[in-house]
C-alpha cells in the first residue's frame, strides 16, 4: 500500500510540474496551441512562427472591455498593429451557460457590429487555451515574439476603469511592448496586473 501511494504522489507531483512547465512565463517559449475561430478555420500558435502575436481575452458584455470597443481603442489598436503584420488573436473562453459565452455566429454578428478587426477570434469554451495562458480577466493582454518568447503579459494600460474618457493619455502597455520589441530593445515593463472582469470558464 505504501509503495502505491508513493506511487500516486509521484504521478501527482510529474502531473503538477508538467502544468506548470507549460503555463506562460516572460521569456520563455509561450505555450503552443490549436484552436478554432468563428469562421471555423483552425489556427496554431506554430505556424504563426516569425511573426509577433497578440492574444487579448474579450467578453462583450464585461464593462472593462466595453470600454475599450465602444471608444474604439481596441479596434484602433487590432487595425493598426496587423497592418504592420502582427497577428491579433481574440479569445473568448466563457463557457456555455456563463456570462460572455457567444456562439460563432453572435462573435461575427458582433465584430461586424463594433467594426472589430482581429486576424481572428478564437472561440475556448472549454477554457482550455485560457487556462494555458492562465488569462484571469477580459480584457487580458500577452505578446509573443517572432521566436515564440512571451514578452509581455496583463493590463492593456495603466488605467484599471470602466471610464471610457480615461484612454486619453493612458500608457497603453500593448503599445509598449510592441514598439520597443519591433525597435530592437527589451520590454521595459514585460509584467502587470491585469484588470477588467473574471474570465467566466466553465470549472
Amino acid at each position: 500500500m505504501t509503495s502505491l501511494i508513493r506511487a500516486a504522489c509521484t504521478l501527482l507531483v510529474v502531473s503538477l510540474a508538467t502544468a506548470a512547465a507549460a503555463q506562460a512565463r516572460i521569456d520563455a517559449p509561450a505555450p503552443q496551441f490549436t484552436a478554432t475561430d468563428s469562421n471555423g478555420n483552425t489556427h496554431s500558435l506554430d505556424e504563426y512562427r516569425g511573426k509577433y502575436v497578440v492574444l487579448e481575452w474579450h467578453n462583450q458584455g464585461c464593462p472593462y472591455t466595453r470600454k475599450h470597443y465602444l471608444s474604439g481603442n481596441m479596434q484602433s489598436l487590432q487595425k493598426g498593429w496587423t497592418a504592420k503584420g502582427v497577428v491579433w488573436f481574440t479569445v473568448i473562453s466563457s463557457a456555455p451557460g456563463e456570462q460572455g459565452y457567444v456562439t460563432a455566429s453572435q462573435e461575427n454578428a458582433y465584430m461586424a457590429k463594433m467594426h472589430a478587426d482581429p486576424t481572428a477570434a478564437l472561440l475556448d469554451p472549454s477554457g482550455k487555451l485560457g487556462h494555458l495562458y492562465d488569462a484571469k480577466t477580459t480584457p487580458d493582454m500577452y505578446v509573443i515574439n517572432p521566436s515564440g518568447n512571451l514578452i509581455y503579459s496583463g493590463a492593456i494600460d495603466n488605467r484599471p476603469t470602466p471610464d471610457e474618457s480615461d484612454i486619453q493619455g493612458a500608457d497603453n502597455y500593448v503599445n509598449d511592448a510592441l514598439t520597443e520589441a519591433m525597435n530592437g530593445k527589451t520590454v521595459a515593463t514585460p509584467y502587470t496586473r491585469p484588470y477588467g472582469c473574471s474570465v467566466k470558464y466553465g470549472d
